[in-house]
């Protein structure tokens, strides 16, 4: 399960490494990937700007969605049951859906590379929404669009500002009628998010995440996670500033970067001292580490990924409360302490 999860992380840092094109945005919002109006909805490519465009009607109570972060989405919106296929159930972590998925309400409908046509089909779906991780026409997509199926591509993941990602629940808003409040949602986040950042001089020095098959990987200055971190008074050790891909460095620059660090977060599948000792043994001990993993499930879903996008002031609570030395185990949401 923990080793799962940890490929998912590694997947969105891998659709990091290339720099999006950025878009201006309009006054008081953040997403740069999507723009809305009264009746049209759109969403622009990070890779080479196509604008895909969606008229919008009548509420869609029929969605297939291909990441449990478009789950989060309407969790919040509190029409979950505007799902009726999912990707990957075992990675879900909202009861609802999973409880949808035990009376067969909802179905799995299997990933791009390997997904159930047939079973999409039968669906009847409004819109299927899924995500690209690279700028190559997916198989996927034209499959689903030869056999009729209405598809809208979304690229929350490769947002980098938090509430750029919290912002695509006006997107979903639009889809299932719930505008006005997505909308209301959406300003209380934005005040939530904005009360709880700190400015410091001194910031708490931040070692981020641990070799996947050799490869250690470290968010840009601008990069999602380096963000949160940032707005919660801390620096994450390596990160370029202005840059928002992530970048590889090898574990001897990350031997010295442990010997800053005041805090270790998001440890891949190391859920104690004693895994992250016999993964790294020759590495310092962090006087504080981190991870993500309270909210998991059995079949390696992260719930930091699924409801996180949409309370990136709920991640920015928690690690105030890690960075500042005040973090009770039972006081997070996300994070538990590796003991």
């Amino acid at each position: 399960m923990k080793r799962t999860a940890f490929l998912l992380l590694l997947l969105l840092m891998l659709c990091s490494c290339r720099e999006p094109q950025e878009r201006t945005v309009a006054a008081g919002h953040y997403a740069r990937y999507f723009s809305l109006s009264d009746s049209l909805l759109v969403t622009y490519s990070p890779y080479d700007g196509h604008a895909d465009t969606l008229r919008l009607g009548r509420p869609m109570n029929r969605l297939v969605c291909m990441s449990s972060s478009y789950i989060g989405y309407l969790d919040a919106l509190g029409c979950d049951s505007a799902a009726v296929g999912v990707s990957g159930i075992a990675f879900i972590t909202s009861p609802l859906l999973q409880e949808r998925y035990a009376r067969g309400a909802v179905y799995d409908v299997g990933y791009d590379a390997a997904p159930d046509y047939e079973r999409i089909v039968d669906l009847q779906p409004d819109l299927l929404i899924t995500y690209a991780v690279s700028p190559t026409p997916s198989p996927f997509l034209a499959r689903l669009q030869a056999l009729g199926v209405p598809t809208l591509l979304v690229y929350e993941h490769l947002e980098h500002h938090p509430l750029a990602r919290a912002e695509y629940l006006r997107l979903f808003g639009a889809l299932t009628g719930r505008q006005a409040r997505a909308d209301s949602l959406f300003g209380r986040i934005c005040r939530s998010y904005d009360s709880l950042c700190v400015h410091t001089e001194s910031p708490a020095q931040v070692l981020l995440n641990v070799p996947y098959a050799d490869q250690w990987y470290i968010p840009g200055g601008d990069n999602y996670m380096t963000r949160l971190i940032r707005d919660a008074g801390g620096e994450v050790l390596g990160a370029r500033p202005g840059e928002t891909r992530s970048r590889v460095i090898s574990r001897e620059e990350a031997l010295l970067l442990a010997r800053q660090a005041d805090v270790w977060l998001n440890p891949g599948w190391c859920d104690s001292r004693a895994a992250l000792q016999a993964t790294l043994p020759a590495f310092p001990r962090v006087p504080a580490v981190y991870n993500n993993t309270r909210r998991t499930t059995p079949g390696g879903g992260n719930d930091f990924w699924e409801s996180g996008p949409v309370r990136p002031d709920l991640i920015l609570q928690d690690l105030r409360r890690i960075l500042s030395g005040d973090a009770q185990a039972d006081s997070l949401y996300y994070y538990i302490p590796l003991r």
